[in-house]
């Protein structure tokens, strides 16, 4: 859903302009942690307003601090490709497992690989598995091919082991 509104938020720029901007930059002030994504963005791409990542971080890191999964998971890969930031793997991890943990599946996908390259974390092609079957419970085709690719480098006892840590894991983040 949110993805849909990102899109339609992005359609809706070019036609109202700055009055979505000012609406949205009100909303974001006041605390609202979806306006400020939308806010972060709005200066991530230059939707309305010049581009501007350290602005763009800004909101993001307003939203993320409240919970907001999708504020979350946009933080994250900012630090993970140093935009408005310094790269930094170990906060982009940080960030990527708050949101991953609340079901995000690109969040998912993103902290799988970051296990499985060993950046920001320990590379563990186990906690990849993990992570890749945990976004593919959605049927996102690239998080299974993720984990059909890590799997080859597993043996059958890892790959046992990665499928009950998934399914543990699971059950704990559906409640």
């Amino acid at each position: 859903m949110w993805r849909h509104f990102a899109i339609f938020l992005g359609l809706t720029l070019s036609v109202f302009g700055d009055a979505l901007f000012d609406k949205t930059l009100k909303e974001a002030k006041n605390g609202d942690a979806l306006a400020q994504v939308n806010l972060g963005n709005m200066y991530r791409k230059g939707e309305g307003v010049p581009e501007d990542l350290v602005e763009s971080v800004k909101w993001y890191r307003k939203s993320a601090e409240q919970g907001n999964a999708l504020g979350q998971f946009n933080l994250g890969r900012m630090y993970d490709n140093g935009d408005g930031v310094p790269k930094d793997d170990v906060e982009a991890v940080k960030w990527y497992r708050k949101s991953a943990e609340q079901g995000d599946t690109f969040a998912q996908f993103n902290l799988g690989k970051m296990y499985e390259l060993g950046e920001g974390v320990p590379k563990d092609l186990v906690e990849a598995h993990v992570w890749f079957n945990l976004a593919g419970t959605k049927g996102e085709g690239f998080t299974q091919e993720a984990r059909a690719a890590v799997e080859m480098k597993l043996t059958k006892f890892q790959i046992a082991k990665a499928t009950k840590l998934a399914r543990e894991r699971f059950k704990r983040l559906s409640k």
